[in-house]
């Protein structure tokens, strides 16, 4: 074999690494980016951006008019720990989209148009410590295994969506939880309603806010099983 040909594989090798060096070295148009963070706050984006360096480890995209996160370009940041999406137009297609980005810790999805939480939604995200879904109107729920494997799960906050009902296994089984938000949410208090309610005097859990939260604790109370009623 001659030289040339006896060097063809390494040298494609080097092009390659080299072609993914200058694609982590990149910045997506319209945004800034500094060490290991890429901003995209409030420049009007439709889609996804593209181009973001490899070795992302924060990406904000808040106050945009992103609708959907591509599954396969979000998997390219295998290092993400941190996602900021609140302020766009997310929508309910969001099971296994993140199934790439296994390392996140903080995701922020608040102020967009989720519809449901099922299974498949985080299932994947077996570090996530953040998870912020309030101010989704039309969220009206929840399955209640939507968050069985993230157990580190910290800080989760629900409030201000179209919620009625929440199972209390749903919460009651993450032993990392420390903070849980459920203001201003319309709870229809019933019977099947009694079990979270009691979950709620009894844990040691920070519920944040005022308003209508702060009255569930009392449901039992005044409105006894077989009377049903909206918060």
């Amino acid at each position: 074999m001659s030289p040339v040909g006896r060097w063809q594989p390494l040298s494609l090798v080097f092009l390659l690494g080299m072609g993914m060096a200058a694609g982590d070295s990149g910045c997506p148009s319209g945004c800034s980016c500094r060490y290991l963070e890429v901003n995209c706050t409030g420049r009007q984006l439709q889609e996804f951006p593209a181009a973001i360096p490899l070795d992302t480890r924060q990406l904000i995209l808040a106050a945009n008019n992103v609708s959907y996160l591509p599954a396969v370009e979000l998997s390219f940041l295998a290092d993400l720990v941190y996602l900021d999406c609140r302020k766009n137009l997310l929508g309910d297609d969001l099971d296994y989209t993140f199934i790439g980005v296994v390392k996140l810790v903080y995701l922020d999805l608040s102020f967009n148009n989720l519809t449901q939480v099922t299974f498949s939604t985080f299932s994947q995200l077996l570090s996530l410590v953040v998870l912020k879904i309030s101010d989704n109107p039309n969220l009206v729920a929840i399955e209640k295994d939507a968050f069985a494997n993230n157990t580190w799960l910290r800080h989760l906050d629900v409030s201000r969506t179209g919620l009625t009902f929440l199972d209390a296994s749903t919460v009651q089984d993450l032993p990392n939880l420390r903070f849980l938000g459920l203001s201003d949410n319309p709870w229809h208090c019933n019977c099947s309603f009694l079990d979270f309610v009691t979950w709620i005097t009894e844990s040691s859990v920070h519920f944040p806010g005022e308003g209508r939260v702060s009255r569930i604790p009392l449901v039992p109370i005044l409105f006894p099983c077989g009377m049903d009623r909206a918060l």
